[in-house]
């Protein structure tokens, strides 16, 4: 193989490597980003199951005791 046509082959190898570290880093951030996207809807649907339950205790705490008169 020629110098040249070496040299081309290492450039056109380099640049294809270069392209799949930049597609993982970005596959990786997406995957990254819907993890915390999944994590914040999880918390918000805790956070209002959780404040159903408290709201369906409350009113039962909360009401005064009936008095026979």
């Amino acid at each position: 193989m020629s110098k040249s046509a070496r040299s081309r082959a290492e450039k056109m190898f380099t640049a294809s490597q270069r392209q799949d570290e930049k597609f993982l880093k970005d596959k990786e951030r997406v995957e990254q980003e819907r993890a915390a996207h999944v994590a914040k809807l999880r918390a918000l649907r805790l956070a209002r199951e959780a404040a159903g339950e408290q709201a369906a205790i409350e009113p039962a705490v909360a009401r005064p005791a009936k008095k026979d008169d």
